[in-house]
C-alpha cells in the first residue's frame, strides 16, 4: 500500500488539506503558504516603517528649515510652511495604528507653491525629497490631457515615481510627486465648460483620484495606457504632492478682491502700489484663475515666494552649499586651475539677471555666457594656474552673447 504524502511543513496528510502543492524534494499545503505570505507580508511591512521611521526620527519642522537654509536663500515664510506640512504628512506615515485608540485619520499636507518664475519653487521640493531620502520627480503638467487625446495620461506622473524609486512600489508609495507648471491646466473661464477642455479642466477632474489617496494602475513606461500593456497597482494614499505655478496674472486677481474689500468703514491698512501681492493670495484667488474647487480642497497648504531682490540673487550666487560660484571654481579646481571673481563682476550678474526678470535661473545662464569661453580654452592650454574674471572681461564676454541682445520692455 502506497505510503500518503503529507506537508513537509506541517505534516498534514493530503486528504487533510485542501491543495498539496509539489516541490523539488517536499510539499507544502495552501494552509502554510497563506501562513508564509502573511509573515513575508508583515516582515515587509515593519522593514519599510522601520526605515521611514529612522529617517524621519530627527527631522523636526525646525530641522527641515534649517537644512533648507543652507540650500536655499530666502522665502522663509514658505520654507516654514513647506517644513510643517512634510513633518505632518511623514508623521501620519510612521504612526502605529495599533495605539491609535480614538480612530482620529490624518488627512494628507498636498501643497500648492505659488511664485513667479525661478524663486526656488521645485529646489525647496528636490531639496526636501534630499533631505528625507524618499523617492521624488517632477512632472510637468502641460503634457498632460484627458484620456483618448493626444498627450500623457495624468497616471504618467507616478511612472516617473516608480522610476525614481526602481520599481520598488512600497516605497515610491512614500515619495514625493512636484508637479510643475499647475497653472497651466487652469480652465478658460471662471464659468463651467460646456465644451470639453481636454488639457485643462479635464485634467484637474482627472488629477482628483490621484491626490485624494486611491489604488491606480500605472504603466510603467509612462504615456499611454492600453489594453496588453501589464500595468502596477499603486496606492496614493501616502504619496505627497507638491504644486508649483507662476499663475501669472493671479497678482490682478488678489489687487482686485483686496481692494473691493477695503471700500467702506472699517477697511483696514492700506495696500502700498509696489507691495508683492502674492502674501495676501488665498484659495480663492486660484479659483478665480481657473482651478476647480474640488483639485483646490485637495490642497490644503497653499503658500507663495516673493519675487528675489538684488540682495537675494547677490546672495544665491556665494553663499548657498551648491552656489554658482563655489560650482564653476570647482569646475576649474578639476582642470588644476584657480578660479576667482571680482566683486564687481557678482554685481554685474545680478543686475543684468534682474533686468531680464529670470530669477535664479538667469543667474547660471548670465554666468555661461560669460564663463562659455573660459571653460572651453583653458583645458587645453598647460601652465595656466590662475583665472581672474574681472569687470571688463565679464562684459566683453556677455555683449557678444545672445543672451544680451533680449531687452525687457
Amino acid at each position: 500500500m502506497d505510503r500518503e504524502i503529507s506537508c513537509s511543513f506541517c505534516g498534514r496528510k493530503k486528504s487533510e488539506v485542501n491543495i498539496l502543492i509539489a516541490g523539488i524534494t517536499g510539499h507544502i499545503c495552501d494552509s502554510c503558504v497563506d501562513q508564509a505570505r502573511n509573515i513575508v507580508k508583515e516582515e515587509v511591512a515593519d522593514k519599510i516603517n522601520s526605515q521611514v521611521e529612522f529617517n524621519l526620527t530627527l527631522q523636526k519642522p525646525m530641522d527641515i528649515k534649517r537644512f533648507l537654509d543652507e540650500y536655499v536663500i530666502g522665502q522663509d515664510d514658505a520654507k516654514k510652511v513647506l517644513s510643517v506640512a512634510v513633518y505632518n504628512h511623514y508623521k501620519r506615515l510612521v504612526q502605529d495604528p495599533s495605539m491609535d485608540t480614538d480612530e482620529i485619520e490624518i488627512e494628507k499636507s498636498n501643497i500648492v507653491l505659488v511664485g513667479e518664475t525661478g524663486t526656488g519653487k521645485t529646489l525647496l521640493a528636490r531639496t526636501i525629497a534630499k533631505m528625507l531620502n524618499v523617492p521624488f520627480c517632477i512632472a510637468d503638467a502641460t503634457i498632460l490631457t484627458e484620456a483618448g487625446y493626444v498627450g500623457e495620461d495624468v497616471e504618467s506622473v507616478l511612472s516617473r515615481l516608480l522610476q525614481a524609486a526602481d520599481y520598488d512600489v512600497p516605497s515610491a508609495e512614500r515619495g514625493i510627486v512636484f508637479i510643475d507648471e499647475i497653472d497651466k491646466i487652469a480652465r478658460k473661464s471662471d464659468n463651467a465648460s460646456i465644451t470639453r477642455d481636454v488639457s485643462g479642466e479635464g485634467v484637474q477632474q482627472a488629477l482628483l483620484k490621484l491626490l485624494e489617496g486611491s489604488i491606480v494602475n500605472v504603466p510603467p513606461q509612462g504615456g499611454r495606457k492600453h489594453p496588453e500593456q501589464k500595468l502596477i497597482q499603486v496606492n496614493t494614499r501616502n504619496i505627497l504632492f507638491v504644486c508649483g505655478g507662476a499663475f501669472d496674472g493671479i497678482n490682478r486677481i488678489i489687487e482686485r478682491r483686496m481692494r473691493t474689500s477695503t471700500i467702506g468703514y472699517g477697511s483696514g491698512e492700506d495696500i502700498e502700489a509696489d507691495e508683492d501681492m502674492l502674501k495676501y493670495v488665498t484659495p480663492l484667488d486660484l479659483k478665480s484663475f481657473g482651478l476647480i474647487p474640488e483639485l483646490i480642497g485637495r490642497f490644503p497648504v497653499l503658500t507663495y515666494l516673493t519675487p528675489l531682490s538684488k540682495e537675494t540673487l547677490r546672495r544665491i550666487l556665494t553663499e548657498p552649499k551648491n552656489a554658482l560660484v563655489k560650482q564653476y571654481i570647482k569646475l576649474f579646481e578639476m582642470d588644476d586651475v584657480k578660479l576667482s571673481f571680482d566683486k564687481k563682476v557678482l554685481d554685474f550678474i545680478v543686475e543684468r539677471a534682474e533686468e531680464y526678470k529670470l530669477g535664479a535661473r538667469g543667474l547660471r545662464s548670465i554666468c555661461e555666457a560669460i564663463m562659455t569661453d573660459a571653460m572651453y580654452e583653458l583645458p587645453s592650454q598647460e601652465g595656466v594656474q590662475d583665472l581672474k574674471i574681472t569687470l571688463s572681461y565679464a562684459k566683453e564676454k556677455f555683449d557678444k552673447s545672445k543672451i544680451s541682445k533680449l531687452r525687457v520692455a
